[in-house]
């Protein structure tokens, strides 16, 4: 008897208290800028959201699947995988300065991003899109073209979006490692900041 209400007691609790509940999930993909390139693991923004999720939001944890040089095709192709493996309540998506950096076609970097909306959504995940912004090197309709897409994917499915994943540091050189592209570590509790307010709204 006494063994059984031990059992009925932690049931309770567990489902009582949302830190002893099931664990549920941010999967963020995304390329260099979300892999912590040039840095420790654990100086990323992604894993100090990690961390701040884990005080700030009990229950929730982040997995990250971004890889570095990573391009939107290379996310469309893992997208039902990771979904598989983490089967996340919300998606972060974080892709595209690879594709705008080579030039890569409009239409074909919009069509991959909206093949990771749909499969998020589909899989009954909420999604936030991480937009970003590249130098005018390939004219000015191809920079706003690509900035284009993430407003329009957005609108156009209805998920969140923040304009800018680098905006915090952008006009700030020091905030950049050499090769003028990967934030530094100081600049990483900046970025995990600025995503922060996106991201909350879709944890309830």
């Amino acid at each position: 008897m006494a063994a059984l209400l031990a059992l009925l007691a932690l049931l309770w609790l567990a489902a009582a208290s949302p830190a002893l509940a099931a664990e549920r999930t941010v999967l963020v993909m995304g390329d260099s800028l979300s892999a912590a390139y040039g840095l420790a693991p654990e100086q990323g923004w992604v894993a100090l959201l990690a961390e701040r999720l884990r005080a700030e939001e009990p229950g929730w944890r982040v997995a990250n699947a971004s890889i570095s040089g990573e391009t939107t095709a290379g996310g469309a192709s893992r997208i039902a995988g990771e979904l598989k493996r983490h089967q996340p309540d919300v998606v972060v998506i974080e892709l595209g300065a690879n594709d705008g950096l080579r030039g890569l076609d409009l239409d074909q970097t919009r069509a991959n991003l909206e093949r990771m909306v749909t499969a998020a959504k589909t899989a009954g995940a909420q999604v936030l899109l991480l937009g970003m912004r590249i130098p005018p090197n390939y004219g000015p309709d191809y920079t706003r073209g690509f900035e284009r897409n993430y407003t329009a994917l957005a609108e156009e499915h209805g998920v969140a979006l923040l304009p800018f994943l680098l905006e915090p540091i952008a006009t700030d050189r020091e905030a950049f490692q050499a090769d003028n592209l990967h934030p530094v570590a100081d600049a990483q509790p900046k970025l995990r900041d600025h995503v922060w307010p996106a991201l909350v709204p879709l944890l309830d």
